[in-house]
């Protein structure tokens, strides 16, 4: 996935007729019957700085989402399910930008943030009592916490912040990536949270 989005990516910063075709426009979506742009979005980014940040979220946060789901589901089904949640969770992440920009023609999106919003809430919900240490943040902080935070600034910053990040497709991930754990080991979340309150 990284490899692929990287590459694509690194074309898309130097031809913006390709990046354009590959954003996510919900007007097109909608008027046009433009489905494939629900898809091809993740693979572009704005800028170096955007697809960087990306990359790395999903390096870290994947590779331990990954190998968990390998060690309890075997090799196969482990790299499905991660796939699934990766891909699914960023198509679920286009659907509020959708519901609030299927008729604004100004409307653009790209980048994998919603698909990565999925993994990280995902990891967090699978193990919420792991640490976390950020680039952002100068200490380390039980995943659990982040993760609320992480929510108040995005809910916050979608009402309140004035600029060109999707926020809501922030939210919309984060969301499937804890949904998509529940659905796949409820049993897990329910004896991780006993053990921990």
């Amino acid at each position: 996935i990284m490899i692929i989005t990287i590459l694509v990516s690194l074309k898309a910063l130097n031809d913006n007729v390709f990046r354009t075709k590959m954003m996510y426009i919900p007007y097109q979506v909608h008027h046009d019957r433009q489905v494939y742009r629900t898809f091809t979005h993740l693979f572009v980014h704005a800028d170096a700085g955007h697809l960087i940040f990306n990359m790395i979220s999903l390096y870290f946060l994947g590779d331990f989402l990954v190998k968990s789901f390998i060690i309890s589901y075997g090799m196969v089904q482990g790299q499905f399910y991660f796939g699934l949640l990766y891909f699914a969770g960023g198509l679920f992440a286009t659907l509020i930008p959708f519901a609030r920009n299927k008729d604004n023609p100004n409307y653009r999106s790209l980048g994998a943030s919603g698909a990565v919003s999925a993994v990280i809430f995902a990891a967090i919900a699978w193990e919420p009592t792991m640490t976390l240490r950020l680039m952002i943040l100068p200490f380390p902080m039980p995943a659990w916490l982040f993760g609320v935070l992480y929510l108040a600034f995005e809910f916050w910053s979608d009402k309140n912040a004035k600029g060109n990040i999707a926020h809501d497709a922030h939210i919309g991930g984060a969301i499937f990536g804890i949904l998509f754990i529940l659905v796949l080991n409820f049993e897990k979340i329910r004896t991780t949270l006993e053990s921990y309150f």
